[in-house]
């Protein structure tokens, strides 16, 4: 019998989630757990009280050097040359088009030393993305005199985890004499610490609608992390959550999946990531093509819609106008457990995106009413 999972990578975490029972699927190259108790229980633990996710797949590029705060500015969209240490931001990457690479969150960690996040499905586009820009000749970010920065994939050393619940914090402060400190971070800040005797880098970012923390270590030490934060949050109702939850919680925050909501086809202001391009920056690349498509103005755009009749809208499912006509795709559905309801996203022409438009989805053949709605579909509460 073949193993279809013995090509597959496996987690630093590999043996905590077989022991914990996961179901483990195959997913970008890696063997991942997509859920261990179910997709609904763990989303409501992430909503309610706290969940811990495995996201090590992610992608982590170390751009160090002179100049590095330059080529990490020029390659992205959004202003990180305006970061100063221990902050981070959102972005988008886009190539010359100005359609969407990835989408990245950047943190600089000193002016000489960064780190960039990607999908994990993107990260060689990434890599050697970054690396070809860094060693071009001629650009907006080469600053003569000064060598090209090191652009080192460094995702093979670094196992990364997801603390995300309104009870994230408080379990982290039970961690030694850092994890307190950490509740002091501001939104898309980050510090280095030692969490439960584990040294790790500590950034209040997330990818699920809630608060929380998203920690950095190396591989050898994930384990005693993971164990430590099950742990400590136990009495608080922290629970392990797989791939399946990750992926209902950020579409109930409306937050983009790359290769569903955006890629190479999409460009960030019909995406509703039009805020990640400060079009007036220094030149970056992608920037001439994203002043055009701005100046043009939007023929379509991604909204999110909930069903008002039974079915769930999946990837994929064409959308259809009040003349049953296809104007559309669903680039993203799901159920939403904290909100009771089934839910959508996708690309509509212009004049079907204001909030109360109907429409309807083809769900294989069955035509189920949809309306337009106001996004995120969940906000945290405060």
């Amino acid at each position: 019998m073949v193993d279809e999972h013995a090509d597959l990578k496996p987690s630093p975490l590999h043996a905590e989630h077989v022991a914990l029972g996961a179901r483990l699927v195959p997913f970008v190259g890696w063997q991942l757990p997509v859920q261990y108790l179910g997709v609904k229980q763990e989303h409501l633990a992430v909503r309610q009280a706290a969940g811990l996710f495995d996201v090590s797949h992610m992608g982590e590029i170390e751009v160090t050097g002179p100049g590095a705060r330059a080529l990490v500015n020029y390659v992205v969209t959004n202003a990180a040359g305006k970061l100063v240490d221990g902050k981070a931001l959102y972005t988008c990457a886009c190539n010359d088009q100005g359609t969407i690479l990835d989408d990245l969150i950047v943190y600089r960690r000193a002016a000489e030393r960064w780190l960039v996040v990607c999908n994990g499905a993107n990260r060689s586009k990434m890599v050697a993305h970054f690396q070809a820009v860094a060693a071009a000749e001629e650009g907006p970010h080469r600053v003569d005199g000064v060598a090209a920065p090191e652009v080192r994939d460094a995702t093979d050393d670094t196992a990364l985890m997801a603390l995300q619940g309104p009870k994230a914090l408080a379990i982290a402060a039970l961690g030694g004499a850092d994890g307190p400190a950490l509740d002091e971070l501001p939104p898309f800040g980050l510090r280095d610490a030692t969490l439960f005797d584990v040294p790790v880098l500590a950034a209040r970012t997330g990818y699920t609608g809630e608060d929380g923390l998203e920690l950095f270590c190396a591989n050898d030490a994930a384990p005693q992390l993971w164990r430590a934060l099950l742990a400590a949050g136990e009495p608080m109702g922290i629970q392990p959550a797989g791939l399946g939850a990750r992926d209902t919680l950020r579409l109930e925050a409306r937050l983009s999946l790359y290769g569903n909501d955006i890629d190479e086809t999409t460009h960030p202001f019909e995406a509703g990531l039009g805020w990640t391009v400060k079009l007036k920056k220094p030149g970056f690349v992608g920037q001439a093509a994203l002043q055009r498509i701005h100046a043009a103005g939007l023929t379509r755009k991604l909204v999110g819609f909930e069903m008002v009749g039974r079915g769930i809208a999946r990837q994929g499912y064409p959308l259809l106008d009040g003349k049953g006509e296809t104007v559309g795709e669903c680039t993203s559905g799901s159920p939403a457990p904290a909100l009771g309801k089934n839910i959508g996203l996708g690309y509509l022409p212009l004049t079907m995106t204001e909030v109360g438009t109907e429409l309807t989805v083809d769900c294989r053949g069955r035509k189920v009413d949809a309306v337009v709605v106001e996004t995120p579909f969940y906000k945290r509460p405060g």
